[in-house]
């Protein structure tokens, strides 16, 4: 089955909270592989962007560490599934602990508030 997973990055990890992220892996898959993968700058974050930006790299899953409600109903209103409360790790060893059902996850849901300092994400 083909797949097109995006990962949030902080400073070449998952970044703990998805909207303010400094780029995002896109990846490519087919089976448990990883047939490309590269990084995007994305653009500001403005509320309900982000779906309609990563739709046109067809993008099919999220995998994120902290993201809140409003913008996990935007993604599934275009048909992208989100798996929330990822672990720190490379986009690399997230993807591929997915795509084996290997990846943990645990609910973290960030909260509105002091998005500087994460203090409102909780999981």
């Amino acid at each position: 089955m083909k797949k097109t997973i995006a990962i949030p990055l902080e400073k070449d990890v998952l970044s703990a909270h998805f909207g303010h992220c400094q780029h995002f892996a896109i990846a490519e898959t087919k089976g448990n592989k990883i047939t490309n993968i590269q990084k995007h700058l994305p653009p500001e974050h403005t509320p309900g962007l982000y779906p309609i930006w990563l739709l046109q790299y067809g993008v099919t899953d999220i995998i994120a560490g902290g993201i809140g409600q409003k913008a996990i109903n935007l993604f599934n209103q275009n048909n992208i599934n989100v798996f929330v409360g990822a672990p720190i790790k490379s986009a690399e060893d997230i993807i591929i602990d997915f795509l084996n059902n290997d990846l943990e996850l645990s609910a973290n849901y960030c909260k509105p508030g002091n998005k500087k300092d994460h203090e409102n994400c909780t999981g």
